[in-house]
């Protein structure tokens, strides 16, 4: 993780925001004080099939036991 005074920040916002984008962290400084701390977006490719397989799972252990799915259905949307 590196450490830019605000005032370079500004002069090399563009530049900074390319090294956050391959996934730097950046401290950024005012009077020698952290006030800031750029750090890259998580991306969602790898959420969505964790997220997938985690309701799978859960499907896996939840059986409906004999509800009828339309009036469940129904009653969430009231």
């Amino acid at each position: 993780m590196i450490t830019v005074r605000a005032s370079e920040a500004r002069a090399y916002f563009p530049r900074l925001l390319e090294r956050v984008a391959r996934g730097e962290r950046i401290i950024i400084t005012k009077r020698g004080v952290a006030v800031a701390i750029l750090i890259p977006v998580p991306s969602g490719r790898g959420d969505r099939k964790q997220v997938i397989a985690a309701l799978k799972a859960f499907r896996r252990g939840h059986r409906l036991e004999g509800l009828p799915l339309r009036e469940l259905t129904e009653e969430g949307r009231s």
